[in-house]
């Protein structure tokens, strides 16, 4: 038998449900105005922060936790755009290496500084300090709960 959520527990959670998708819309139309979509962002981020400006696919997937084919998909897209650089693994033929394009560096330098600021103005500056760090305690546990025993992140135990 479900234990369907309260009136209380409802309201939280659509509560959430509209939080995310206005917030993800705001910053998917602020990133738009540079040519950008919310995942060339995701995967430009990381990957502006690797060492050697690098990462290899897996390791990026599992920095944003998406599957395989999703990844392959939007790095196609976005070398085809010119924003990221692909290459075989010197060590590993099967491997794919992932690096920002030169012209991928340029648009996220232009675009970050008006992200951050979004950012900044629709949510961290809405919260007080306590406010903040009640908000990192939750998120922890909810990634905690989220997070599979065998360590894959991204992955969600569903089991409870």
């Amino acid at each position: 038998m479900p234990r369907w959520l309260s009136e209380d527990e409802q309201q939280t959670w659509q509560a959430y449900i509209r939080l995310r998708q206005r917030l993800d819309a705001a910053l998917s139309a602020g990133l738009a105005e540079h040519g950008l979509s919310m995942a060339d962002y995701e995967l430009m981020v990381p990957l502006s922060a690797a060492p050697n400006g690098c990462l290899r696919a897996k390791e990026l997937a599992a920095e944003v936790c998406w599957d395989k084919s999703r990844l392959s998909k939007q790095l196609a897209r976005m070398a085809a755009r010119g924003l990221v650089d692909r290459r075989p693994a010197e060590d590993d033929a099967r491997g794919v290496v992932v690096s920002l394009a030169d012209a991928g560096r340029a648009v996220l330098e232009r675009a970050a500084p008006e992200h951050v600021d979004l950012v900044r103005r629709l949510f961290v500056d809405r919260l007080s300090p306590g406010e903040g760090a009640a908000l990192r305690s939750l998120v922890d546990k909810v990634l905690a709960a989220t997070d599979r025993r065998s360590g894959t992140p991204g992955e969600m135990d569903l089991r409870g």
